[in-house]
């Protein structure tokens, strides 16, 4: 065999090979003066490797006597090669796997001690150790400071590695022992790959040590009646901790979904919890154990000291100088029980958070008897953290609590990704990428940044970046603009003067049925953790529905409509309800925002918009009759407004207020839609008219509302100087010769209100 690691070799209890690999036995036949392989010796080797074992050793001539088969050398056993300094066993040969002929002797030195491959074959050969009478305990043959053990027979004192990570002196002492010993065939130098700490950049060795475990399937009764009462289809008489902590997987809403397979295959494939560490820090495993054996001290007044000292003094009590004696005495003899300073892997200590957070009423009495939800309680317990956590704390949580209380610590589970830079790099100092939030609030508000992240998909990672972040700045620009017009609109709105829905145009009643199509949409969204889909609901609906349709339409209604015109009304209570609904929708991104508007909306019907609870009463403005209706008026207007933008590209007009166009419409129940409606309000022209008919040549039209086209023509009549429509009714009223009935008869009715003269 050989081995780049020849410290291992006092650590050795077998040698491995492979079934699949030819091997002979080969004799030297000539060989150098002195040399370490002698003419004559014997050798089993694999075929394809022994022309190259044979170089290395320097021999110059050797012939091939016979085939090994694989199943003679599984009854083979060897011995150890530092046999006379106290390594007297036998060494079997297993038959593995992992055994390749790409390099070496097509043997592999196995010490179960130090390497993954070696531990796996070990304990699966455990049959056949005992059939042969071959001690299979595993040796502890370097300490926690990288020197031999006393388990090292001959090689007191040497050191693998030191704490700066620099190699020791075991690996020269154990070739020196080997070439004492007569049992080193060919020696050399090489370099590769070997494993580094991801901290201090410094190599590391592996090594077995005595560790403290968590069985996952042995049955176990701390929770045995928190079982048997949740009725989980389980054995409640013998459940194991696996199997509890798959069932309230699978009883946990996951956010998203994926987690849930995610954590399932961890705990369904994971060996027994390794619980213990062997740091200079940490908190310890505050147990005793009996010298000579392994069974642990159970003793509730020993419990209560040691709780009593942690409580005053922390984990530090622990170390401190006589604390075998503080807390085993009066009851035991400190002497006959080991005191163990192992501290605890760090997944234990944050699992255990949901022990004081969730149940201590002493020292968290705000959350103290909050009741999990599927449990029969109303309040729900989600765990919000990386997705890097369902192997950290989800995962630590989850055994402990199932462990000492039979079912999860929490409700649902949400997760996320990790931010990276615009392009998807991580971010480093190194690099200068980083984005930190403190520059990003101060450059350009919370808001915004609470904005991209609701706006992004948290379920992958999210980039962000000065570009991306101008892409929220003015989509945060645009809803904050249309929350500023909605509250100048009300300035003087009286909620004494709401207009009843059935009193309402039907322009109003068909935005109140969208407003309460989104707020199922919005609901739904918010219940589902897709904040995403909430940003993007209602950036549409305040930009495409109201700013850009439903507020284009009505700001003729709100500025020249006399102030006791029902419309008018009617506009301003529809933007009431639209003001509350969107502020408490919002609130819980742009909480900010919200809350500044809210103080300048209603503050009297709640101190802060966040002690308010979502809109109700939506579902009563539902018309879907009514809805269909304005689809297609809306699809109608589309061809009306797609004309008028290329009379006013040509400059033919001005603005929409100086047209009159023709729309001729084939379809009888298209132009029964436009009945009852004012359409020239709907297009914001002076005026329109509707023919009945197929479309004439030239007319404009859109593929997606065939029969419909528009002939553009200008208004007819002189302009008015308040509201800039333009019609032939213009001066008829001798009082106000300037503008049309309708705003005389405004400036009549603010005029006797005061507010003009």
């Amino acid at each position: 065999i050989w081995t780049t690691t020849p410290w291992t070799l006092p650590g050795n209890r077998a040698i491995s090979f492979s079934h699949r690999i030819a091997y002979g036995l080969y004799r030297a036949t000539q060989a150098p003066e002195g040399n370490w392989a002698k003419a004559g010796a014997t050798y089993i080797l694999a075929d394809k490797l022994a022309e190259s074992v044979m170089q290395a050793a320097k021999v110059e001539a050797f012939e091939r006597l016979r085939d090994v088969a694989a199943t003679e050398l599984a009854h083979m056993t060897g011995a150890h090669p530092l046999e006379k300094l106290g390594y007297a066993f036998d060494v079997p040969l297993l038959d593995g796997d992992h055994v390749t002929e790409d390099a070496g002797a097509g043997f592999v030195h196995t010490a179960p001690g130090h390497g993954r491959e070696d531990f796996d074959i070990w304990m699966a050969s455990g049959r056949l150790l005992h059939e042969r009478g071959i001690d299979a305990r595993i040796p502890y043959t370097v300490d926690a400071d990288g020197f031999y053990t006393n388990e090292v027979p001959g090689f007191e004192g040497a050191r693998v590695i030191d704490d700066k990570g620099n190699k020791g002196d075991a690996n020269e002492r154990v070739i020196k022992a080997l070439v004492e010993a007569g049992a080193l065939l060919a020696r050399g130098r090489l370099k590769h790959q070997y494993p580094h700490s991801w901290r201090s950049k410094k190599p590391v060795i592996f090594r077995n040590t005595p560790q403290w475990f968590i069985a996952m399937d042995q049955p176990f009764a701390v929770a045995l009646d928190a079982v048997a009462a949740r009725g989980l289809g389980l054995d409640s008489n013998r459940p194991t901790l696996r199997e509890v902590a798959l069932e309230e997987i699978g009883r946990t809403r996951w956010v998203p979904p994926a987690g849930e397979n995610r954590i399932t295959g961890m705990i369904a494939n994971r060996p027994d919890w390794v619980v213990s560490r062997q740091r200079a820090w940490g908190v310890p495993i505050a147990v005793f154990v009996k010298k000579g054996g392994h069974d642990i001290l159970v003793d509730e007044k020993v419990k209560a000291r040691i709780v009593a000292a942690f409580e005053l003094e922390g984990a530090d009590a622990w170390y401190k100088d006589g604390a075998a004696e503080r807390f085993l005495a009066p009851d035991h003899d400190p002497a006959s029980y080991e005191k163990i300073d192992d501290v605890l892997d760090v997944w234990f200590d944050s699992g255990s958070t949901h022990a004081f957070t969730l149940e201590d009423p002493e020292h968290f009495p705000s959350l103290a008897g909050i009741r999990r939800r599927h449990d029969g309680g109303p309040d729900e317990v989600m765990y919000l953290e990386g997705s890097d956590q369902h192997r950290g704390w989800f995962h630590s949580s989850l055994l402990e609590s199932c462990g000492t209380r039979g079912r999860a610590p929490y409700d649902s589970v949400l997760t996320h990704g990790f931010v990276l830079d615009e392009k998807g790099r991580k971010m480093s100092k190194s690099l200068g990428n980083v984005v930190a939030p403190q520059s990003v609030i101060k450059d350009s508000g919370a808001d915004i940044l609470r904005l991209w992240v609701a706006a992004s998909d948290y379920s992958d990672d999210l980039r962000i970046g000065k570009e991306i972040l101008a892409t929220f700045s003015e989509t945060y620009r645009k809803l904050r603009n249309t929350l500023r017009w909605i509250l100048g609109a009300l300035a003087h709105f009286d909620p004494a003067q709401a207009v009843a829905k059935e009193d309402m145009p039907e322009l109003e009643r068909a935005i109140l049925h969208r407003l309460a199509e989104i707020d199922g949409q919005v609901r739904e969204a918010y219940a589902q953790f897709d904040y995403k889909k909430v940003v993007a609901l209602l950036s549409g609906f305040m930009t495409g529905d109201l700013s850009a349709f439903y507020f284009d339409i009505r700001k003729d209604c709100l500025y020249c409509d006399p102030p006791s015109s029902v419309a008018r009304k009617a506009a301003l209570t529809t933007i009431d309800i639209l003001c509350g609904a969107l502020l408490k929708w919002l609130a819980p991104i742009l909480c900010f925002t919200a809350e500044e508007a809210w103080l300048a909306f209603r503050p009297q019907a709640a101190p802060s918009i966040h002690l308010t609870e979502f809109p109700s009463g939506l579902e009563l403005f539902r018309d879907e009759t009514l809805a269909a209706k304005w689809r297609t008026i809306r699809r109608i207007r589309a061809v009306v407004t797609g004309a008028l933008e290329i009379e006013r590209a040509a400059k033919n007009i001005g603005s929409s207020l100086e047209a009159d166009p023709q729309v001729f419409i084939a379809d009888p129940a298209l132009r029964a839609a436009l009945g009852g409606v004012d359409f020239a309000d709907i297009c914001i022209t002076s005026s329109i008219e509707i023919v009945a008919g197929e479309p004439p040549q030239g007319a404009f039209t859109l593929p997606e509302t065939p029969g419909v086209g528009v002939v553009s023509r200008r208004a007819q009549g002189r302009k008015c100087v308040r509201s800039w429509r333009i019609s032939p009714l213009v001066g008829t009223d001798p009082e106000f010769p300037d503008v049309t009935p309708r705003d005389a008869q405004a400036l009549r009715e603010l005029r006797a209100a005061g507010l003009w003269s």
